[in-house]
């Protein structure tokens, strides 16, 4: 394990299993579950408007005394660019005709906000344990006040020179997130998804170049995957896409079906769905646009249109244009509770031990 550190004492949690958070497809009832099952369970806070995150705090800290991980984006919310947002919605002319949209009349989509001052007088009363940052860490200031509340700051890398950049200022440990992982890549230093690589190359290489304790996430869906990571040097897994399919999550019928699916196992990078790229199965609207393209406003801005023919697919039960987030591992799901799932891999883990 990293310099002999062990998520136990890391985290004050009694399994070296932590659940990734996933903006959208969950709440703060999976952190709860996982949490009180023995791992660190997380609510993702990037999409939760201000009095939605503070229900969810209260809901969370009301029920449990364990560890518990906020995550929230450090992206830098970009100005409209209105000719691009144009042209983008003129690329997707196609699809609004066939649904009747009127690109023109459509509403902005949900927003993805980045920690700030305001978020931070929301959550300061509660001192949560952990608090981790995905996109980077947020500004000086921001991320002493977190430090100053006694919480453990994580941050996700997924090359080593974002590692050393964000053990330079001031992460306590660092997620090394595998090109494998679902949903939004952690890149921030570069947006060249060729310096993208495997969990299991880019792990060791990460504990190598840094002192702080690291993290391995992305594709890991079982007990053999969460032993190869702290054989590899990792304190912890995080597993996220496994999750997917418990009773906590708030994914749609038609994300559940696609995930039981054989096309459930091809997935991609795309930036399509959002400006950013990001992990989901493949689908019509990323086949026929190509998963990547420069055309997109950007992160969180493409969201706008895209939701649009999202919800008027999904009204009609397609999937075609949704963001169907998972990783390249979709094994480990089950369609149990999420405390019944981190048992689950806490015994097997406990038996490759024996």
């Amino acid at each position: 394990m990293n310099n002999g550190m062990r998520a136990q004492d890391l985290f004050g949690i009694d399994l070296p299993i932590l659940q990734a958070p996933m903006a959208g497809a969950q709440d703060a009832a999976m952190a709860l579950a996982v949490s009180e099952a023995g791992g660190l369970g997380a609510l993702p806070c990037a999409m939760l408007s201000a009095e939605a995150l503070q229900k969810q705090l209260a809901w969370l800290t009301a029920r449990t005394s364990k560890p518990y991980n906020l995550n929230f984006f450090c992206h830098t919310s970009p100005a409209v660019d209105e000719q691009k947002e144009l042209a983008w919605r003129a690329s997707l002319a196609a699809y609004f005709r066939e649904f009747n949209i009127d690109p023109m009349q459509i509403p902005e989509g949900p927003g993805r906000q980045p920690f700030n001052h305001e978020v931070a007088d929301l959550v300061e009363p509660f001192r949560p344990p952990v608090v981790s940052f995905h996109f980077g860490l947020p500004a000086a200031d921001l991320l002493a006040r977190v430090k100053g509340w006694g919480s453990l700051v994580m941050a996700s890398a997924t090359t080593v020179e974002e590692a050393r950049w964000l053990e330079a200022h001031g992460a306590d440990v660092i997620i090394a997130q595998g090109v494998e992982a679902g949903g939004h890549r952690g890149l921030f230093l570069d947006t060249d998804i060729n310096t993208q690589v495997g969990t299991f190359a880019l792990l060791p290489q990460v504990v190598r170049a840094v002192k702080v304790p690291v993290v391995a996430a992305g594709g890991i869906a079982d007990a053999a995957g969460i032993r190869a990571a702290l054989q590899l040097g990792a304190v912890a897994a995080q597993l996220g896409t496994a999750f997917l399919l418990c009773d906590e999550s708030l994914i749609t019928p038609l994300h559940r079906a696609a995930l039981q699916q054989p096309a459930g196992e091809v997935t991609a990078l795309t930036n399509l769905f959002t400006g950013r790229p990001a992990r989901g199965i493949v689908n019509r609207l990323m086949r026929e646009q190509g998963p990547m393209t420069r055309r997109v406003p950007e992160f969180p801005l493409a969201t706008t249109a895209i939701t649009a023919l999202r919800k008027a697919a999904e009204s009609q039960g397609s999937s075609d244009f949704s963001p169907l987030w998972a990783g390249q591992n979709v094994t480990g799901c089950r369609e149990i509770s999420a405390a019944a799932l981190t048992r689950l891999l806490a015994e097997a883990l406990s038996a490759t031990e024996e």
